[in-house]
């Protein structure tokens, strides 16, 4: 991919998402934004998941910490985050809500425990209108499966 400069937008909340986003930047030498949340979700175990999840279903958009970024320096945008209940993080709902994102070259990856990546490809899509998307890629478990994922992202890399 040589879409001019690159922006990695993503919200991590068990590291699977950052693992992928740290690989993309290896291979694209693209920036790098992690969104943090001003109040993150503490719980342990599964309950974190059905917190996240009820955020993203009711389509929540919590304060995130501070970031310091020019969107219009970026020609191609990556945009990152795990799967809830079919929906991308609420961290990203905020983001997408707080900026105008248009004429942009997106590209789109999510990180899940089995699911699958639900609605949240046509989510995004509905959000971001006014851009050309250049890709998409979902994929299952990559801490588990470190090799594997990074084997499909670098072809996914070669083919946007």
């Amino acid at each position: 991919m040589d879409n001019g400069k690159k922006l990695i937008v993503f919200y991590s909340l068990g590291g699977n998402t950052r693992f992928i986003a740290e690989e993309i930047k290896k291979e694209e030498k693209a920036d790098l934004l992690e969104l943090k949340l001003k109040k993150d979700i503490k719980s342990k175990g599964f309950l974190k998941y059905l917190i996240g999840g009820k955020q993203a279903i009711t389509d929540k958009k919590p304060e995130l910490l501070p970031y310091d970024v020019n969107l219009d320096e970026y020609k191609t945008i990556l945009i990152g985050s795990p799967i809830w209940a079919s929906h991308f993080s609420p961290a990203v709902n905020t983001f997408l809500s707080e900026n105008a994102i248009l004429n942009k070259n997106i590209a789109l990856f999510c990180c899940h425990a089995g699911g699958g990546e639900g609605k949240a490809f046509k989510h995004y899509k509905e959000r971001l209108k006014g851009n050309r998307f250049i890709g998409e890629i979902e994929i299952k478990d990559p801490l588990k499966a470190k090799t594997e994922s990074v084997n499909k992202l670098k072809n996914w890399l070669k083919n946007i």
